[in-house]
């Protein structure tokens, strides 16, 4: 990308440094942008410029990837991969939306892959975006999906490109139940990728001896052999996660599609792990349970990490909102075609890594300026919680504003105080 189109991308990742106004056809002005209508226009040539590709959009988010991965005290880092829609359906200038499942859901089909921390469960960036419309992919990546493809078929593309990323990393990738299917487990078993999914009831051989989770699940529980994992949350209440093992292995045909006739697959046997984990009340009642399956083998991993994998997966959850209801209101851009679409969610994107950096950063001058954005946000916190997301993305541009005042303009800390005495119905000691 042209370094005019580089300052470009900058400025427009810091007009998405504030959580979004839900009636804003754009992005936010910046402190010092006079001309609402020139920047609009700025922006609007930037997102429809067909010099501005999607993968150079990714570059700097891998970049962040890479680096951040680098300090990770772990041997691997997780890579959660889901799917989301965007609603658009009162949207008549978009021309290339599509049904994503039932007629009145009308819109775009998202997926994404978050790289996340396999130590500390910390988000990272997303390192790989597809957006399918009415008639086109618009991908991040190589392989571009085609638009016919399930969900799953987009999974393991990115699985190969993920080792081309230079992570420095074994990556796990991290996948919800959708990812159940026997066949695409011993695909990406046989290509040597390391992934976890949580499963549905199932039969396996344990021990040499046929048996469904469901009654290992009970085996384990009448034998006493759920070890504590530590504590939790479930619904903002404190719980305790319990969590057994159990090798494993899937001997049973899975099933394949051929000229839209389904037929069975006598496959070789794959070695797993089993996970079963739990959650249970002061009272000791169980509040919810459910099983993971990996082909991760490593003895140096825990049960009980491994069940926390699963739980960080949740992370691209708050992605997706932080993206749509809690941040950057998504599903209110006013952009005419996906692609325009797809190029401001990865600026938006970028506007989130920062955040995400800053939260990461433990440091003393780090945690004063999240105490500062927070004050300027005017939003307040939970008890316990030191920041949020999208609090974050509110101060940092009132902190944009104060910075530009400061620096622009032949005007003091004193001046501002006068000022503020002076505007105000009340007065302010100064």
């Amino acid at each position: 990308m042209e370094r005019r189109l580089q300052r470009r991308d900058a400025q427009i990742v810091a007009e998405h440094m504030k959580s979004a106004n839900r009636n804003a056809a754009g992005p936010n002005l910046l402190p010092g942008e006079n001309q609402t209508a020139s920047a609009t226009q700025s922006a609007w040539r930037f997102l429809n410029n067909p010099n501005v590709q999607l993968t150079d959009l990714a570059k700097p988010l891998r970049q962040v990837g890479r680096e951040e991965t680098q300090t990770s005290t772990s041997d691997y880092v997780l890579l959660a991969h889901d799917w989301c829609k965007l609603d658009y359906k009162s949207h008549s200038s978009k021309k290339d939306l599509r049904q994503v499942t039932h007629e009145h859901d009308i819109g775009y089909d998202m997926t994404s892959a978050l790289l996340i921390a396999a130590d500390t469960g910390k988000p990272i960036a997303p390192m790989q975006m597809h957006l399918k419309t009415a008639d086109a992919v618009h991908s991040t990546a190589l392989e571009v999906p085609d638009c016919d493809d399930h969900h799953l078929d987009q999974v393991e593309p990115t699985m190969r490109e993920a080792d081309q990323w230079e992570l420095g990393r074994k990556v796990v990738h991290v996948i919800d139940r959708e990812a159940d299917s026997l066949g695409r487990m011993r695909t990406w078993d046989a290509a040597g990728h390391q992934f976890l999914v949580r499963t549905d009831d199932r039969r396996l051989l344990w021990n040499d001896e046929s048996w469904l989770i469901s009654e290992m699940v009970d085996h384990f529980d009448g034998q006493l052999l759920f070890e504590h994992g530590g504590d939790a949350l479930y619904h903002g209440k404190s719980v305790t996660q319990e969590v057994a093992q159990a090798d494993v292995v899937l001997n049973r045909p899975h099933k394949i599609y051929v000229d839209g006739k389904q037929k069975e697959v006598r496959g070789e046997p794959l070695p797993m792990r089993l996970v079963m984990t739990r959650l249970l009340d002061d009272e000791g009642y169980i509040v919810a349970q459910w099983s993971l399956l990996t082909n991760l083998l490593d003895n140096e991993v825990s049960a009980y990490q491994i069940a926390l994998w699963d739980y960080w997966r949740w992370l691209i959850e708050t992605y997706f909102k932080l993206l749509k209801s809690h941040g950057q209101e998504l599903e209110q851009w006013q952009q005419e075609s996906g692609l325009a679409i797809a190029r401001r969610i990865l600026v938006a994107s970028m506007a989130c890594v920062m955040v995400w950096s800053l939260q990461r950063d433990d440091s003393p001058e780090a945690k004063r300026t999240k105490e500062i954005l927070i004050r300027l946000s005017g939003r307040q916190m939970k008890n316990g919680v030191e920041s949020t997301a999208p609090a974050l993305l509110a101060g940092f541009m009132v902190l944009l504003s104060i910075h530009d005042l400061l620096t622009q303009n032949d005007i003091d800390i004193g001046q501002l105080q006068r000022i503020a005495q002076t505007a105000m119905p009340f007065k302010i000691p100064l």
